[in-house]
């Protein structure tokens, strides 16, 4: 749904600050088994100011089960802090996504292992888990989908977990191709001994083919 991520420069911004987040995404079948995907995020912070991050994301997804999919993914980041140099990131991820019917409520779990290659600073592994709830509603002649999501982020070099997000947001289908969602995201990220929050507004647009 919702494909968002960052790196501790987030520590250049102020404790609450507004940010949004645009992001396009385009899945195409492969075969009966594969697709493939492609997508691209621009970030602007400093109260929805500045643009200080982007990324392009390319992936292959295959369907293990009704209720399993495995993906394999690359995804290359440019990002800068309070100054003008952009620094980059290669950061290939696995991504193993479980699924299931609660009653009426779709429910998914993603798990995320992902490799940072950092430009001028230390590699290391992560690991995420987005927990993400869709209910059965549809409001206003739109169609909206009501959801909600939460992803933990643990550094496995480090102990404890690193970030923390909380997503409550809509998703809309615009057509038989192309599909819409809006988002609230807020964000707390661990530095040192204390913790820094931000608020995204965030939208996203999906193509399939």
């Amino acid at each position: 749904m919702v494909v968002v991520l960052a790196s501790r420069v987030y520590g250049a911004f102020d404790d609450g600050d507004f940010q949004y987040w645009s992001a396009a995404k385009v899945r195409f079948d492969i075969n009966k088994s594969w697709y493939g995907t492609v997508e691209e995020e621009f970030r602007i912070g400093d109260d929805a100011e500045r643009l200080y991050y982007r990324h392009t994301d390319l992936g292959v997804v295959t369907s293990l089960a009704d209720w399993l999919t495995l993906g394999f993914n690359f995804r290359h980041i440019c990002e800068r802090g309070t100054g003008r140099d952009w620094k980059w990131e290669n950061r290939p991820h696995v991504n193993l996504t479980f699924k299931w019917k609660l009653g009426d409520l779709a429910i998914s779990d993603r798990s995320r292992f992902e490799f940072r290659d950092k430009y001028n600073a230390e590699d290391m592994w992560r690991y995420r888990n987005k927990l993400t709830v869709k209910f059965p509603w549809e409001l206003t002649p739109l169609r909206l989908k009501p959801y909600v999501a939460e992803e933990f982020y643990i550094d496995l070099n480090q102990s404890g977990i690193s970030r923390n997000r909380f997503y409550s947001g809509v998703s809309m289908k615009l057509s038989n191709n192309l599909s819409g969602n809006i988002y609230y995201l807020w964000q707390a990220s661990k530095s040192g001994h204390s913790w820094n929050d931000l608020n995204i507004l965030g939208t996203q647009l999906r193509f399939r083919f």
